[in-house]
C-alpha cells in the first residue's frame, strides 16, 4: 500500500492494487469539509492522475454516519467573513470541485448516510455513486435562502434530468437511498453489510480492464454532457485511435483466443 503523505489528517487517501482511496476523515462532523480538506483534494488528484499504479478511484467517508455532510460552516467566521476571505475560500473550493472532474479515471462514491448539499455536489463529480441504504440525499439551498449557480444545477440535471433536478432544488427535502436510485442519482443501493464488497468489486473490475478504453469511454460521455459548442471530440478520437494503437489491444486480441483473462498494461 502506498500512502500520500497530506498537509492534513481530515483527508486520507493511499493505492492499494490499481485503486486509489479518497476518505473525507472528519467522522465527529459527518465529514464536513474544512478549508485544509478542500486544499489536500487538488493534490490527491494530482498525484493519482499521473501515477501508472492507480486505475480506478474509490471515495468515501469515515465512520457510519456521513458520506459528506457539507462543508465545516464551523469555520467560516474565522477562515469565511470578509470579501478577501470568501474570494480565497471559494479559489479553494473551485479549486477542488475543478481537481475531482479532471481525474481521467473513473471515480466511484460509496455513500453511507448523509450526502447532502456540497457533499452531494461532490458526489456528483463520480463517475458512479454506490449507496447504502441508509443514504441521505439533498440540498436544502430553498430552505435557507442559498442562491445555486447554473454549473451546479446543470451537473445534477445531467444525472437525473430536469423534473426531478426541480424537485430536489425547489423542495429543499432529504431524499432516501431507494428514492436516489429512482431518480437515477446513485446507481446501485444495496445493504449497508454489503457496500463495500459491493464497491471493491465494482473497482477490481474496472482496475483489471483496459485502461485506455476506459479512460476513452469516460471522455466520451463526459463530453457529451456539455452543450455542442463546448464538446472536444477531436480529443476523444485521439483517445479511441491510442487504443487500437495500443500493445493492450494486441494482449486482448490474444487473450480472447487463448481464453485466458487479459493481463493489460495501459500501454
Amino acid at each position: 500500500m502506498r500512502m500520500l503523505d497530506l498537509q492534513t489528517d481530515k483527508m486520507l487517501a493511499h493505492v492499494e492494487e490499481g485503486v486509489g482511496s479518497i476518505i473525507f476523515n472528519q467522522p465527529e462532523k459527518r465529514n464536513a469539509v474544512s478549508y485544509a480538506m478542500w486544499q489536500a483534494i487538488p493534490e490527491i488528484i494530482q498525484d493519482f492522475n499521473s501515477s501508472e499504479d492507480v486505475r480506478v478511484v474509490v471515495m468515501s467517508g469515515s465512520g457510519d454516519r456521513a458520506f459528506v455532510s457539507g462543508a465545516d460552516i464551523s469555520e467560516f467566521e474565522k477562515l469565511r467573513n470578509t470579501p478577501e476571505q470568501i474570494e480565497i475560500y471559494d479559489a479553494a473550493t473551485s479549486a477542488s470541485n475543478k481537481a475531482l472532474r479532471s481525474l481521467d479515471k473513473p471515480l466511484i462514491a460509496m455513500i453511507r448516510g448523509f450526502c447532502v448539499g456540497g457533499g452531494l455536489a461532490i458526489s456528483l463529480a463520480a463517475d458512479l455513486r454506490i449507496s447504502a441504504d441508509d443514504g441521505q440525499f439533498g440540498v436544502p439551498a430553498a430552505k435557507l435562502g442559498l442562491g445555486y449557480g447554473y454549473a451546479g444545477i446543470k451537473e445534477l440535471m445531467n444525472i437525473v434530468g430536469p423534473s426531478y433536478a426541480k424537485e430536489i432544488f425547489f423542495t429543499g427535502q432529504r431524499f432516501n437511498a431507494a428514492q436516489a436510485e429512482m431518480m437515477g442519482l446513485v446507481n446501485r443501493v444495496v445493504p449497508v453489510s454489503e457496500l463495500k464488497s459491493t464497491v471493491d468489486s465494482y473497482a477490481r473490475t474496472i482496475a483489471d480492464n483496459a485502461p485506455l478504453t476506459v479512460k476513452a469511454a469516460k471522455a466520451a460521455v463526459n463530453e457529451g454532457t456539455k452543450n455542442s459548442g463546448e464538446r472536444d471530440l477531436d480529443r476523444v478520437a485521439v483517445l479511441v485511435e491510442a487504443c487500437f494503437n495500443s500493445g493492450d489491444y494486441k494482449e486482448g486480441r490474444r487473450a480472447f483466443m487463448e481464453k485466458r483473462p487479459p493481463r493489460f498494461r495501459g500501454c
